[in-house]
């Protein structure tokens, strides 16, 4: 019997699976997670990448075979950002996209930090 696949422990080895264009667009996403939320922790939680802060789940994201998910980890962030995203596919808790149409930067920020202030409460 062949041996499983070894599952991601870190966000670094989850990235190291990924497509090419898939892993930069994802890295890039990681990068302004961190500059919005500098004491961010990092994990892998339900098989993806995920950020906590303070103990609690902030967001994850994640690269699938045809496109790369961002997960606020809240249905009320996206309904208030909803304007904002009409240009992805959103879900009750999903936003997809590409890499050759990837979430704005300055989009993602807003979202991390309207997270933040949801954590807060």
């Amino acid at each position: 019997m062949p041996l499983a696949k070894r599952k991601p422990q870190t966000i670094d080895e989850y990235l190291a699976t990924a497509k090419p264009d898939q892993r930069r667009t994802l890295a890039k996403l990681r990068k302004t997670i961190h500059a919005v939320a500098p004491k961010v922790e990092e994990c892998i939680s339900y098989g993806i990448p995920a950020f906590r802060l303070n103990g609690r789940s902030l967001v994850f994201f994640g690269a699938w075979a045809n496109h790369c998910s961002f997960y606020p980890g809240s249905s009320t962030t996206l309904k208030k950002f909803r304007g904002d995203l009409k240009e992805f596919q959103i879900t009750k808790g999903t936003v997809r996209f590409s890499p050759d149409n990837p979430l704005p930067i300055t989009l993602v920020k807003k979202l991390v930090k309207a997270r933040i202030a949801e954590n807060r409460i």
